[in-house]
């Protein structure tokens, strides 16, 4: 420190989320801070909202919940899980919100794993939650103590539910009167010592190994909140539409977020199209976020499930999971919306990159327009980004072409890995956090996502990249959602094999014109060979499609045989045009 400095409390504290709610409180004590939506009336202010926190807070520490302590949720987007965001981190214990789509047996690895002293669980994920607890108990370990969350969002009362009441046992708790238990207003917060201490242990998806948890700290957690929040160009007082699942990266760090502009947050239980337009045109919507299936669903909304958007500004659109195909971003923009592309990882905190919008570009033809902003674009303020070659470390030059890694190192990236010291060290080898992602970087230094490393098709020694597949896919008229996995090929080693959802009145589309229309948009060689039509593509809880499924899927229809137009690169022939359910 330089001479006639001091570090004290005067001009340093601990950076934490839990100032959010604090601050906002005080400013805002009166305006909204929760409603559900849906009409079912409640409603709750920021002053109620820090009081019901503090009453949890002061609930967990009389159930003995220690500083560290892990608390698991197993919940659906209802009001509590934005309560415990905070009232968790208040009690000193680190906040972990659970898949809710999770079957009973990996939730009762993920219970295991975390050593979860308590668990608050979603009236209607009781049935999968009594099992998971089962599991738990025998294979030897504790259970945690479980609360019961009876939100009253549902189309009929839980108290009517006679087969879920059967499983309701006189040790669980029961979540508002447990409020009622910690009732004293004078609780101390217990603040973190140090800003790097954990608030959140987050898994990992999961879909290709066994899930990793992923430790955030409060201070990444503070820094990453602010940052969405200025991705999100969230100005004012912002209502934000929970489309995104809280227990992903918690809410994209926005649960904190939003609290921190004094914002609204509107509780979605169950995200259809139908359910997005009425709640936009019923609370005044500014922003919402989403993965492509999201996007989707909004722009293939039938006319009886629109509604008209509010007046003023478009809603603000905040899209990730995975790349969005520059049509869906061009109908959305026709729709009214507003879409802001990112990037990220659970081992970022979330969103990491975002496609920063330049004035200039308001110019140029829709096409172009939608192109560009379907790049993940430029690291936000807390991180860097690069493009490298994963075996020198080298940065690939900026020329649009050269594919490499996508690696990030800053300020909201991960602790670590839980208990797996081994990962942690892998994937942070070399100074950097490693993706996985295959990336271009373009001349003005913005990034473009081609393909996970496991998802390139390798054909003939020509990598494709699926995501750009998929675009063309996207271009056709009939198509509502696309997903291209190799299929083992004789000759070419493996092909493209479009897996497509039409829309509703398309099927007379066939094979044949859909793999005509994307040889008209690509290179011969990247086009698919194989079409087969699903009526749902198989998804993650956060909207990702699974390609790993798909995969198997492929590799089950067996390979393609040689013949002499093959050495054309894919000739006049098509494969397959069949029609199948998932």
């Amino acid at each position: 420190m330089m001479e006639g400095t001091l570090l004290c409390t005067a001009n340093y504290a601990p950076l934490t989320p839990i100032s959010f709610l604090e601050r906002t409180a005080l400013v805002y004590p009166d305006r909204p801070a929760i409603v559900a939506s849906g009409g079912v009336g409640l409603r709750r202010t920021w002053q109620e909202t820090r009081a019901r926190c503090l009453h949890l807070a002061a609930a967990l520490a009389g159930l003995g919940v220690a500083r560290q302590d892990v608390v698991a949720v197993f919940a659906q987007n209802i009001p509590a899980v934005v309560e415990l965001h905070f009232g968790v981190p208040m009690a000193g214990a680190v906040i972990c919100a659970l898949n809710s789509r999770l079957d009973a047996a990996m939730a009762s690895v993920l219970l295991q794993h975390s050593e979860a002293k308590v668990v608050f669980v979603d009236w209607a994920l009781l049935e999968i939650a009594q099992e998971a607890l089962s599991l738990v108990t025998k294979a030897g370990a504790r259970p945690p103590l479980v609360v019961l969350i009876k939100e009253l969002l549902y189309e009929s009362s839980p108290d009517s539910d006679d087969n879920l009441k059967t499983l309701v046992r006189a040790e669980h708790y029961e979540y508002e009167a447990l409020l009622s238990y910690g009732e004293s207003l004078d609780f101390a917060i217990r603040w973190p010592a140090d800003e790097n201490e954990p608030i959140a242990l987050n898994y990992t998806s999961g879909t290709t190994s066994r899930p990793k948890g992923v430790v955030y700290s409060h201070r990444g957690a503070y820094l990453n909140s602010i940052a969405t929040v200025i991705m999100n160009e969230m100005v004012g007082m912002p209502l934000y539409l929970w489309t995104v699942p809280m227990f992903h990266c918690n809410g994209w760090c926005l649960v904190w977020g939003v609290a921190a502009k004094g914002g609204t947050h509107v509780c979605l239980i169950k995200v259809t199209a139908a359910a997005i337009y009425d709640s936009i045109a019923r609370y005044s919507v500014t922003h919402m976020g989403g993965a492509p299936t999201v996007l989707s669903m909004i722009v293939n909304a039938t006319e009886k499930e629109r509604r008209p958007l509010p007046g003023g500004s478009p809603v603000t659109v905040k899209a990730g999971g995975a790349p969005s195909p520059p049509q869906i971003l061009l109908r959305m923009e026709a729709l009214g919306f507003h879409v802001i592309h990112g990037y990220g990882m659970t081992e970022t905190y979330g969103p990491a990159t975002f496609c920063a919008w330049k004035p200039e570009w308001d110019a140029l033809p829709p096409k172009q327009r939608a192109t560009i902003k379907s790049r993940q674009g430029l690291h936000h303020l807390g991180l860097e980004v690069d493009v490298k070659d994963p075996a020198t470390m080298q940065s690939v030059p900026a020329d649009g072409r050269t594919m490499g890694e996508v690696m990030l190192r800053g300020n909201t990236v991960m602790s670590g890995y839980y208990k797996d010291a081994v990962a942690t060290a892998e994937a942070l080898a070399g100074g950097w956090l490693q993706s996985g992602d295959l990336a271009v970087r373009h001349s003005d230094g913005y990034v473009k996502i081609m393909d996970r490393s496991k998802d390139i098709i390798i054909s003939g020694g020509e990598n494709i990249s699926t995501i750009e597949v998929e675009a063309a896919l996207f271009a056709h008229p009939a198509v509502a959602e696309a997903a291209v996995v190799g299929r083992p090929d004789e000759y070419w080693g493996e092909t493209p094999c479009a897996f497509v959802r039409l829309r509703d009145g398309s099927e007379n589309v066939g094979a044949e014109e859909v793999i005509a229309f994307c040889r008209a948009r690509l290179p011969r060689y990247m086009a698919p060979r194989t079409v087969v039509f699903v009526p749902e593509l198989p998804k993650t809880a956060t909207g990702k499609v699974q390609k790993v499924a798909l995969r198997e899927r492929a590799k089950a229809m067996g390979s393609i045989s040689g013949s002499k137009s093959r050495k054309q690169r894919g000739g006049s022939e098509s494969d397959s045009g069949t029609r199948s359910k998932l």
